[in-house]
């Protein structure tokens, strides 16, 4: 049956390739792109390597063209025309090569430019977050190590057409752990860690960007096994089409849809790990190249009972293991990190210190033995502010923010993920 998706992949590119030739730009790009689903179909059952490698360089050149009739389409110009020809075993339309034979003697210096550029997000040193630091998210902790630490200790699980997920989508909503996650997986993973934001790949020089995207996946290839994260790839790839897209937007999504096509690479050994609060916000084709999409959801009462301990870490607190359980139960949909300044409130509102047993300074009340009326302020002019103790956390400070604070999250925004889920969530 499998056989039917190459027929019809070449028959869409034919048909393609024809009313690119005559000018009928807006029906040969949905021709382009029914050819690629075909195509890409393909490619999970074609056993034959030539034959993949093949499939491959010409799904590259289709969808250079694809995009490149589509960007212009949507920006309302021409669309520069094509040089090949109707055959089957054509090449696809691609953009003319330079002319200058020597171009690569003066592409190395730009290229090390940009490399140099992009050395700042290679995380060299491991962020030190362990999968025991994550509170719960269980599935999305075995799905990465399946995907991450498995293929690397145990290169042999992964032969013939069982090969490791190539890009992971996480996404929910903000402060469920996404990006401690990814970091996670840094520490525990024995590979190169590229951690990139949007800011990272737009550059304001034109066609800078997405000279960007190319060296960044380079890079990962020549380090790998490596893993590149991207945070917040919602503003990076946004739905195609919208009224404030602009050019160099256009060019980095196609850039980075070729790139994680993988095509015309044998590597399996480049993970891509995605951030998103808004998933709805990512462009269809960006989202279809995730063949894992998981769903990062809202801690639940076991989770945040140990999220209290983990963002605690080692701050001074006289909390017990009821007070932390307490604590969970009144907790749902609320972000608790304010309470780590609840001890630097109480240091800068104080009114009375005294000094403790081993001489430092902390904050209490005008009647306690001792008392002294001063402020900090008044104590740093005195050069006594390394002598001023924080005092430990309590559960009166956790009560004392609860009081004060919302819940981060919404049912609404709970609603639109839960949905999101259904429709497009795991796959694999």
């Amino acid at each position: 049956m499998y056989s039917n998706f190459m027929e019809h992949g070449i028959e869409y590119a034919k048909q393609a390739v024809k009313e690119d030739d005559t000018g009928n730009y807006s029906k040969a790009f949905q021709l382009y792109m029914n050819a690629l689903e075909y195509f890409q179909a393909q490619l999970k059952y074609e056993k034959n390597q030539q034959i993949e490698k093949t499939i491959r360089e010409r799904c590259l050149g289709y969808l250079r063209r694809a995009e490149e009739i589509r960007a212009v389409l949507d920006n309302g110009g021409s669309v520069p025309a094509s040089n090949g020809d109707a055959s089957v075993a054509a090449q696809p339309k691609t953009s003319p090569k330079p002319k200058d034979g020597g171009g690569k003697d003066k592409e190395d210096p730009e290229k090390a430019k940009l490399k140099a550029g992009l050395d700042s997000v290679i995380i060299r040193e491991k962020p030190n977050v362990k999968w025991s630091d994550v509170a719960g998210l269980e599935n999305a902790k075995l799905a990465l190590q399946e995907a991450v630490i498995l293929p690397v200790k145990f290169p042999q699980f992964f032969t013939g057409k069982r090969k490791p997920w190539k890009a992971f989508l996480l996404y929910g909503p903000p402060g469920t752990g996404k990006s401690y996650l990814a970091k996670a997986v840094a520490t525990e993973a024995d590979s190169t860690f590229f951690s990139v934001s949007s800011s990272d790949l737009v550059s304001k020089w034109m066609g800078e960007s997405e000279k960007l995207v190319s060296n960044l996946f380079q890079m990962a290839r020549d380090s790998a096994p490596s893993i590149i994260f991207v945070d917040e790839i919602d503003s990076l790839c946004g739905q195609r089409g919208e009224g404030n897209e602009s050019e160099a937007s256009r060019r980095i999504k196609t850039e980075l849809l070729v790139q994680m096509q993988g095509v015309g690479s044998d590597d399996h050994k480049v993970l891509v790990l995605a951030a998103t609060n808004t998933p709805y916000a990512l462009d269809q084709a960006i989202r279809r190249r995730f063949d894992k999409r998981i769903y990062i959801p809202l801690p639940d009462l076991k989770a945040r009972q140990h999220m209290f301990k983990v963002h605690l870490g080692d701050t001074p607190h006289n909390l017990t293991e009821s007070d932390f359980e307490k604590l969970a139960r009144k907790t749902e949909g609320f972000s608790v990190k304010d309470v780590l300044f609840e001890p630097v409130r109480k240091i800068q509102d104080a009114e009375y210190f005294m000094k403790s047993s081993d001489g430092m300074w902390v904050p209490c009340e005008p009647k306690q033995r001792g008392a002294v009326k001063t402020t900090l302020q008044e104590l740093d002019a005195q050069d006594l502010a390394s002598k001023v103790l924080l005092p430990p956390i309590t559960r009166a400070d956790f009560d004392k923010v609860l009081a004060r604070q919302k819940p981060t999250v919404s049912k609404a925004d709970l609603e639109v993920h839960e949905r999101f889920t259904k429709e497009f969530g795991e796959e694999g």
